[in-house]
């Protein structure tokens, strides 16, 4: 019985070393983005590793770290979905609001200081990295008046995920 398992797992490991691992090129050259699908249970996970991420970032930066919001998570819940039934990543949502409109919507009584936005197969720290890239990203994230956040996302059935951080004081 020993030396069947012992088969077993030799046969599992030679097989693991036959797959290919080298990621599919697209048309610029660069790797195609690999899916990254979200099982029905990651969600606070995926909610504290974000938030874990933007305190290491802000505390590197000289910011105070924010603590979640469930009104926040709300607004950027529903603007998450929005973006996926608009099929483009915008801040307006279908009905016309603007994020200062969600997040007064959600019954936030603290002040709005900015959302960021992504349509993306990627990872949330992926799309981490992608923000801080930006200026304009990068100065919401890392705002030292931003006190409190919000996170979320939709993710559709091929795989595609709409992320919403939103920022408030």
């Amino acid at each position: 019985m020993l030396r069947l398992l012992g088969l077993v797992l030799i046969s599992a490991l030679s097989l693991s070393a036959c797959v290919d691992t080298t990621p599919q090129m697209g048309p610029d050259g660069k790797p195609m983005p690999r899916r990254y699908y979200i099982g029905a249970g990651e969600s606070s996970a995926i909610q504290y590793r974000m938030l874990d991420s933007v305190n290491a970032l802000r505390q590197a930066a000289g910011a105070a770290p924010v603590q979640l919001n469930a009104q926040l998570n709300a607004a950027a819940a529903t603007h998450s979905r929005d973006m996926s039934i608009q099929g483009r990543p915008w801040h307006f949502g279908s009905d016309g609001s603007s994020p200062i409109d969600r997040v007064g919507r959600v019954g936030y009584e603290g002040e709005f200081r900015g959302e960021t936005i992504s349509e993306t197969y990627e990872t949330e720290i992926e799309t981490l990295g992608a923000w801080l890239e930006q200026p304009d990203t990068r100065r919401i994230i890392l705002d030292k008046e931003a006190v409190q956040m919000g996170f979320a996302w939709h993710q559709d059935p091929n795989g595609k995920i709409w992320w919403t951080l939103v920022m408030g004081g």
